[in-house]
This record gives structure tokens, sequence and C-alpha cells, in this order.
């Protein structure tokens, strides 16, 4: 577990070339909300069905509550992406799923507001990311999924490491229809990024 409530840790902050990771906060409602909603069309192929309420700041809360018990947890740590430069919300990056014992491996989630896509900004957020699931968290195996059609989420997986292992049928439930997956891992020890 990573905290408790005798016990509680700093959340953690991460820092790359570009970007500054660190848990999401109340104050980033508004950001958020509207980065979300320019982005809706953009995000709207590779996500569930949002809530009619998605972007409202009752569900905001929610979800602060979620990432915050998740994380005193141990199954999850939630970082939004800022641009390091600006101070911008860029989009969001999620280690979920964490299981210990004889497993040690969690999955990775992300998403990134239109207007960022493509510059780099997660490529770089992974490049925290997996350091830091590996070394601090001392976790084995990452995972990913990805629609077969994604292909920036193709091209990003494969520029940070991950190998394709397989196709996951009808996997999870996007934009309101079951949707096939191809599953990336990335292992402690594999070649580092960028080599």
């Amino acid at each position: 577990m990573f905290g408790s409530a005798l016990f509680r840790r700093d959340y953690p902050a991460l820092e790359g070339a570009k970007v500054f990771l660190r848990m999401p906060a109340a104050e980033d409602y508004a950001a958020w909300a509207e980065l979300r909603e320019e982005s809706r069309a953009f995000l709207t192929p590779w996500e569930p069905v949002w809530s009619h309420d998605e972007l409202s700041r009752r569900a905001y809360r929610q979800r602060l509550r979620q990432y915050q018990i998740a994380y005193e947890q141990g199954h999850a740590v939630s970082f939004f992406l800022f641009c390091k430069d600006e101070g911008n919300l860029l989009g969001g990056i999620t280690l979920s799923n964490i299981r210990r014992g004889a497993a040690q491996t969690a999955t990775i989630g992300y998403w990134m507001g239109e207007r960022y896509a493509g510059k780099g900004a997660m490529f770089d957020a992974l490049q925290c990311v997996i350091p830091y699931a590996f070394d601090t968290l001392r976790l084995h195996r990452l995972e990913a999924a990805c629609i077969p059609s994604n292909q920036r989420s193709v091209r990003l997986l494969e520029k940070a490491g991950f190998q394709r292992e397989g196709l996951l049928r009808s996997y999870l439930c996007i934009n309101g229809s079951w949707q096939d997956h191809y599953l990336y891992a990335r292992i402690v020890g594999d070649t580092p990024i960028g080599r």
C-alpha cells in the first residue's frame, strides 16, 4: 500500500524534459473541464461513453475522491500532465489495476487534449512513469491496451518499448460498443526507452 490514515506519504510528482506530472487536485477542475470539452470529439472514439454530467464539478470531485482512495489503497496512481514551461494542463496518465503478489503488474492508461496530441508530451510522460513504476513501485510488468485503429497510441507504445503480445477480443466497451484491443507489455529490464 502507498499510505493509510496513520501513515501517509506525500503524493508523487514526476518531472520530464517537457512535462511535470502530479496527482489531480481540486484547483485543476476548470482547466480539466475546458480541455476535456474542447477535445470531446477527439477523445470519444477511444473512451467509454461519457456520463451526462461527465464534466460537472460534482463528478470531478467524485473522481478526485476515487483517485485518492485508489492511491491510498495501493490500487492506482493517477497523474495530470502539465507543460513544464507554460504550466497548462495537457492530459492525464494512470497506473491502474496494480496487482501485487505473484503478478507485480499494473495497467497504463492515458489521454491527451487534442491541441497537444502528437507533440511528444505523452512520450515524455511515459519516460517518467515507467521508471516510477519499476523503481519506486517495484513492479515487474506494465501492460497497456489500445484499439488497433488507434495508430497514434500504437506508435507511442512501440516507441516507448512496449511489445505487442496479442489481440484481446471484445476487451473493453468503448464509445458504446465492445472493441478488440492490442495488448502491449513492458517488463522490468527491457531495453531502456530511446535505445
